[in-house]
């Protein structure tokens, strides 16, 4: 379990000013300041912000150059190759891009890597592809700003070359300055470059390809309205399932992807969303991150992700429900094999003594390379440190990380790059391969050069108010769906109070894996509570310790038969008063 420490946010404000200002509460402004959103004109677009609020494309360096590129391409009747990736962000790219051009007379096709065979992004086997199909321009999406080599040899084979990416530059050390290393592409749109002032950086893959989809069609004059509209919904997908922070213009896609959704013009993502149970949900970000999002990820790891393409390409209602079911199945089977990759991975931390290394290195020689990701994720919340899970791929070990907050996982990366064949990524996750025979000493390295301290594997949990039960009324938990979508960067706010009473504490649900109670203060208030986590643990606890807890929590409103309460759901909880 890992270790917590609660800290309130204290950030200060003129709370009652901007209460009054923008029609909210006094607490939901400081809920707002909290998320660092601070002018006026910031606070209106985090609660108020249209499509209007979103940043032009041609702010992006390279957007201008690489549509006008694009159409006359489009207008020569060359044929347009674009090479996108197997998540969830790249086959959304690729499908936005695809979309985009043909509506606009463009021929073109559309090669997604095969995660085993091909792997990660752009690569020689791509490249030569697309020279024997005859393809005149190959555009990328979600990968291609570390692919110089394989950039290099597109043109040198007479391919124009247009990058679309957001993942992290890379650089070399130079004079103790860092010199990026760009690829040799006739136009590189990526709002990490260092060219590039665009007022946000933290979009995803398939932002940046709506944008580019955007520009398309403000240089060519053509309304585009309808087909903007149903190409925000993927772009929305992809900003929640590549974990994007919630926060300026991807606050905006979401929420207005989200409303779109729930009548999308699109046959495949409604089918996919019928056949996950959702057709009557009011859909939000968790739906798009935990329902929607893995099914297409599945496709990518187990099969190819071309089926969640030809989903959403597909104008035939058989051949949609038969793809949809495919892609929902293989997410089944995925889960299955996660949880036995979880046990096998932890077995091996504690058998092998790893707990005390800053950075967990995992070795699962019978791992499905497409899950390493996800196991390595759930051993970053039980550890709370950053963990690498390798496993064996076509040429050595392929792997993929996910770090913690204060440890950058691409420049850790970069600091062993000598180690590596390849490597890529942002902060918080990264993917790599390497030789088997450099394992250990990857191992020893990346712990060795790690600056993480005792204090950095103490998880904060940051609360933003310090809130007695009767103020987180029925009233108040309809104001905090204002401030939704919830997600990276814009979490559901979080509150706190000590010294609770818990009554009647029982398992509930089908699996006994929720634990419910009645929770009183010190007044004699009393509300129910709800509990997500471990329930079995919880209610053991409960009894073991006299009753008495600390929980942090949020205020949730409950509905069921047409009846509506207020319930509290318990996020953290001790029972050392």
């Amino acid at each position: 379990m890992t270790r917590e420490k609660w800290v309130v946010t204290t950030k200060k404000a003129d709370f009652n000013k901007l209460a009054e200002r923008f029609h909210i509460s006094p607490m939901l402004a400081r809920i707002i300041r909290n998320r660092d959103v601070i002018s006026e004109q910031e606070i209106n677009v985090y609660l108020n912000g249209t499509l209007e609020d979103m940043h032009a494309p041609k702010l992006m360096h390279g957007m201008e150059q690489g549509a006008s590129l694009l159409l006359s391409g489009i207008a020569q009747g060359k044929h347009i190759r674009v090479i996108g990736d197997y998540d969830a962000d790249g086959v959304c790219a690729s499908y936005i891009l695809k979309k985009g051009m043909e509506q606009l007379g463009g021929r073109v096709s559309v090669a997604i890597p095969h995660r085993v065979t091909d792997g990660y992004g752009v690569n020689l086997h791509l490249i030569e592809e697309a020279h024997r199909d005859g393809v005149d321009i190959i555009v990328t999406c979600d990968n291609g700003i570390a692919a110089a080599k394989e950039i290099a040899s597109a043109k040198q084979k007479g391919m124009t070359v247009i990058v679309t990416d957001h993942h992290e530059v890379p650089y070399e050390e130079v004079g103790g300055a860092r010199r990026e290393i760009l690829p040799p592409a006739d136009v590189i749109i990526n709002p990490k470059q260092q060219a590039c002032t665009y007022p946000y950086k933290g979009i995803c893959g398939a932002l940046v390809a709506y944008k580019l989809v955007q520009m398309l069609f403000m240089q060519d004059g053509k309304a585009a309205d309808a087909l903007l509209k149903e190409l925000l919904e993927f772009a929305a997908i992809a900003t929640v399932c590549d974990v994007m922070e919630l926060l300026d213009e991807n606050r905006i896609v979401v929420k207005y992807g989200l409303k779109y959704m729930m009548e999308s013009s699109n046959l495949g993502l409604r089918t996919l969303i019928d056949v996950c149970g959702l057709s009557d949900a009011k859909l939000g970000s968790y739906h798009l991150g935990f329902v929607i999002g893995p099914c297409l990820n599945a496709t990518g790891r187990l099969d190819t992700a071309m089926k969640a393409l030809l989903l959403f390409d597909s104008q035939d209602t058989r051949e949609a429900y038969a793809l949809a079911n495919e892609l929902k199945e293989m997410n089944e089977s995925r889960k299955s094999m996660t949880e036995k990759g979880v046990e096998d991975a932890i077995r091996q931390v504690e058998d092998c003594g790893y707990e005390n290394d800053k950075v967990l290195v995992v070795y699962l020689k019978d791992c499905h390379e497409s899950i390493a990701g996800i196991i390595a994720g759930r051993l970053k919340e039980k550890y709370y440190k950053p963990v690498f899970v390798l496993t064996d791929g076509e040429e050595g070990l392929k792997g993929s990380g996910r770090s913690i907050e204060g440890y950058s996982m691409y420049d850790g990366l970069h600091g062993v790059e000598e180690l590596l064949d390849k490597y890529g990524g942002h902060k918080m996750a990264a993917g790599l391969s390497l030789q088997r025979d450099n394992l250990e000493a990857f191992r020893l390295r990346i712990n060795g050069q790690s600056e993480l301290t005792e204090e950095d594997f103490v998880q904060k949990i940051r609360i933003d108010i310090p809130l007695p039960l009767p103020y987180a009324s029925m009233q108040f938990a309809e104001e905090l769906t204002m401030l939704e979508p919830f997600g990276n960067g814009n979490h559901k706010p979080l509150f706190a109070q000590k010294n609770l009473k818990v009554h009647n504490c029982t398992l509930r649900g089908k699996n006994k894996n929720v634990a419910g109670f009645v929770l009183e203060d010190e007044t004699g208030y009393r509300v129910n509570g709800i509990y997500f986590g471990e329930a079995e643990l919880f209610v053991s606890q409960a009894a073991e310790n006299g009753n008495r807890i600390n929980i942090t929590y949020y205020p949730d409103i409950n509905e069921f038969r047409g009846n509506r309460s207020l319930q509290i759901v318990a996020t953290h909880y001790s029972f050392e008063l």
